[in-house]
């Protein structure tokens, strides 16, 4: 048998695993500009486009969304590059990764397919790379049945409102500027899988000289996107671990697992006496913590113990941290008893971001775990963020429930969700009377002893409901009769 010689280029270079040729353009073409329905409410929420597969988001309004996203892109730069895509392991995940690709691909732009990987990593390999953009498949802590479009920026920042409002307009029909629908050069689609490694490295690298030996750390994987990465950094850096729900299932992402619920993390970490427990969502954006005694050690947390840190070595600029209007008041007021402040955003991590970068501040996030550190990282990392916190209790010489214990007290919080499945109904649940006389009612009576805080979710079909007070009967009474005039009004 004779072997045909081939070059080490040959081995190294990605090839076009999706060939593209003129009648599949011409026909996607074709599709992507046709009239379609689609909701009266906004395409994009807080964190891209989500909802339920089959119902909002199909294959061909994902080919769609593609198709102008690959046009919008191009022309928001000086200079061409690739669009990377990465996706968690829900089962549609597949399905709208390949149509977005052909979308894309038939705008012009090439694809570099990470396959299965956190959504932080295609922020981070976007801002590295001559990428264009990036998107992430996923849905985040949604249920298996729901996915989502994430796009970012050349900076591996989430997409500015005005390029997505672009691309909605367009993919509406409703685009003022006039795009190009013959590319010179049609794009190629390229498997990269090997460039989530490089990603799994800036994690290891972010915590120089710093070893997690000795540490038994319990990782709840949530049957998603950093199955296999978590541990696998973990590891790298000494510590022993543990691993729950830590393979990639479309079935069961997030289900009764995962950073929306606590309880088998909070088990396994008490069964296995280890130091503390992390629990990631199913792109791994986020992560919620739990102590060696199961107690939960949430976002605020998290900021208050990494802003001391940071703040120590004079690394926090203006003592100043950014949280959103669902952080409790107790971390406020124990924030500013440390001589620090706490600005407050709406809801949402693209939010948080733009005050960071408003204020000049290098620290902030979200009570549900997304944090974000410039010094580190350009996006939300749920994995970089356990690594962090991980590295700070084993450099304070102390425990995890140790640190809890000498923080600070929260105020009683409850947070209740409920569905309400028409959309437009619930994006425009400000409208309904009722429910804004009951929230005037709630807040006339609490005073300066709480806060309501009621919207609708960016990310979910439900509306929530958030009531603090300085007693947990006040918290209880307010958000049952809020929770209850909203279900009988909007659901």
């Amino acid at each position: 048998m004779v072997l045909s010689s081939v070059s080490l280029d040959d081995v190294l270079s990605p090839k076009p695993s999706i060939p593209t040729t003129d009648e599949r353009v011409s026909a996607i073409i074709a599709e992507v500009t046709q009239a379609i329905a689609l909701p009266s409410s906004k395409l994009f929420g807080t964190d891209g486009i989500r909802g339920r597969v089959g119902d909002l988001l199909t294959a061909p309004l994902t080919r769609r969304i593609g198709f102008w996203a690959g046009q919008v892109l191009q022309q928001s730069v000086v200079s061409s590059g690739p669009v990377i895509v990465g996706q968690d392991s829900r089962n549609s995940s597949d399905m709208l990764a390949a149509a977005l690709s052909d979308g894309l691909t038939a705008a012009g732009v090439e694809v570099w397919n990470l396959g299965l990987c956190p959504t932080p990593a295609v922020a981070y390999l976007t801002s590295i790379s001559e990428a264009i953009g990036g998107v992430m498949i996923s849905a985040s802590h949604n249920p298996p049945e729901d996915n989502g479009i994430k796009f970012f920026g050349t900076t591996g920042t989430k997409l500015s409102s005005k390029l997505q409002a672009q691309i909605e307009a367009a993919v509406r029909g409703e685009g003022t500027w006039e795009p190009s629908l013959t590319p010179v050069h049609l794009g190629q689609h390229c498997d990269r899988p090997e460039l989530v490694s490089t990603y799994a490295e800036s994690l290891q690298a972010s915590l120089p000289h710093v070893s997690l030996h000795g540490l038994r750390i319990v990782l709840d994987l949530a049957w998603g996107a950093a199955a296999h990465l978590a541990p696998q950094v973990f590891k790298a850096l000494g510590a022993e671990v543990i691993a729950l729900h830590n393979r990639p299932d479309g079935d069961r992402i997030n289900v009764k697992c995962g950073s929306t619920h606590l309880e088998p993390l909070k088990a396994a970490v008490l069964e296995h006496k280890a130091d503390m427990g992390f629990a990631f969502d199913g792109d791994a954006d986020r992560v919620l913590a739990v102590d060696g005694t199961g107690r939960v050690v949430d976002g605020d947390y998290i900021l208050y113990f990494w802003g001391q840190a940071l703040q120590r070595a004079n690394l926090l600029p203006h003592n100043t941290i950014i949280a959103t209007v669902m952080s409790n008041l107790g971390f406020e007021r124990a924030w500013e008893q440390q001589g620090g402040t706490l600005v407050r955003t709406a809801v949402g991590d693209q939010y948080v971001h733009a005050e960071m970068v408003q204020r000049g501040c290098v620290l902030g996030g979200e009570q549900s775990g997304h944090i974000l550190c410039r010094h580190y990282s350009v996006s939300g990392d749920g994995v970089l963020t356990a690594l962090h916190l991980a590295a700070l209790v084993q450099q304070s010489g102390t425990t995890l429930a140790d640190m809890m214990q000498n923080s600070f007290q929260t105020y009683p919080q409850l947070l209740r969700n409920v569905r309400v499945e028409d959309r437009d109904r619930r994006l425009n649940w400000q409208s309904c009377e009722p429910v804004q006389q009951a929230i005037a009612e709630a807040e006339a009576a609490m005073g300066n002893q709480g806060r309501i805080l009621v919207r609708a979710s960016g990310t979910e079909p439900v509306i929530r409901v958030m009531v603090e007070a300085a007693s947990a009967e006040l918290t209880q009474h307010w958000c049952d009769a809020l929770v209850a005039v909203v279900q009988r009004h909007l659901a």
